[in-house]
């Protein structure tokens, strides 16, 4: 069925007074939802009345608990010198192993590059030090979403 003059005065009509694209196009029979919204934007009809809202009673809403933590500041990471090995070396790739911090020092296409080499923390590739660095704690995150009531 095509969009006759009078079929658009009704969709103009209907438009305005705030009914859905779905509601309209059952309303006129014969055309689809897409339909109706491809003629309203060739139409170029951009304002129209908001659809009344059914108000229903508001259910009681749990009380807010806001739980307030102290933050506790961290103690300072202290990092300390990379190890030496016996021959005056540090540790490198040839030389690491599971036993020492793998933590990264220096530019590693330069020739100077190595590793921290101190006792890892149990369960981390890194020292007590460089866990802490590697590891910060997630901060708190305030939803931008949610409204206060």
């Amino acid at each position: 069925m095509g969009w006759t003059d009078e079929r658009v005065e009704q969709l103009k009509s209907l438009w305005t007074e705030g009914l859905s694209a779905s509601q309209i196009a059952r309303t006129l029979g014969g055309v689809t939802r897409n339909a109706v919204i491809g003629k309203v934007h060739r139409l170029g009809l951009a304002g129209r009345a908001v659809p009344a809202r059914i108000d229903r009673p508001r259910l009681p809403s749990a009380p807010r608990v806001t739980i307030r933590t102290h933050h506790v500041p961290e103690p300072p990471v202290v990092e300390e010198d990379p190890i030496t090995l016996d021959d005056g070396s540090h540790a490198t790739v040839l030389t690491i192993n599971d036993r020492m911090c793998r933590w990264p020092i220096g530019d590693p296409s330069e020739n100077e590059f190595h590793f921290c080499g101190r006792k890892p923390k149990v369960g981390s590739p890194y020292c007590e030090a460089h866990a802490r660095k590697a590891y910060q704690p997630q901060q708190p995150r305030r939803d931008k979403g949610r409204m206060a009531s």
